[in-house]
């Protein structure tokens, strides 16, 4: 199996990506094979950072052959993927929602069709906008006709994504969502 991870926080180090590598740690121990890409990287890379629809249809002009090209080519072939984001003014990052602008060629061709999806967010408080976060992340999925998988839990059904509070690997909470959330990933693709 292949897990895809996006971190949409410019931190490649940082609290999104501690995150994702706690939710990765699990699918590695059932021998996943699991890649973490910078968005950010991936957007920079781009001829043009952002999307000014330029073509109808997109003929990749802006981005053909870069990062972000292979970028979207790896969340077609991924068997799961996690997308990461910071709180930025409760959203997700300017970088994430660039990328998800770009993705007109994918949609078009329902590359992403069905692809199971989670999200996970981080802000700086508590209740710092990390569900709105998740619900932002979320609708550009299914834009994208992605399939949404929440966090699932030892005590119910589960919640939206793994929200944290920055210090994350100091968020204890979000520590056993990570898990969680790994479990149901686990359940999905080794049907277990």
């Amino acid at each position: 199996m292949y897990i895809l991870a996006l971190n949409g926080s410019h931190n490649k180090d940082g609290n999104t990506a501690f995150l994702l590598n706690e939710v990765m740690k699990y699918l590695k121990e059932k021998g996943a094979e699991c890649e973490t890409v910078s968005v950010y990287d991936a957007i920079m890379d781009a001829k043009t950072p952002f999307c000014v629809s330029c073509q109808s249809p997109c003929m990749k002009a802006c981005y053909k052959d870069s990062m972000l090209d292979e970028l979207f080519d790896k969340v077609e072939r991924a068997d799961f993927a996690l997308i990461g984001s910071p709180v930025y003014f409760g959203s997700m990052s300017a970088q994430l929602k660039a990328f998800f602008d770009k993705t007109r060629v994918p949609r078009a061709n329902k590359s992403w069709l069905g692809k199971p999806v989670a999200a996970l967010s981080v802000g700086a408080s508590k209740y710092g906008g990390q569900e709105r976060t998740i619900d932002h992340i979320h609708s550009a999925c299914l834009v994208s006709g992605m399939t949404i998988f929440g966090n699932g839990s030892e005590l119910g059904m589960g919640h939206f994504g793994v929200s944290a509070q920055k210090p994350a690997d100091k968020d204890e909470n979000a520590i056993v969502q990570c898990k969680s959330l790994a479990n149901v990933i686990i359940k999905h693709l080794w049907n277990e």
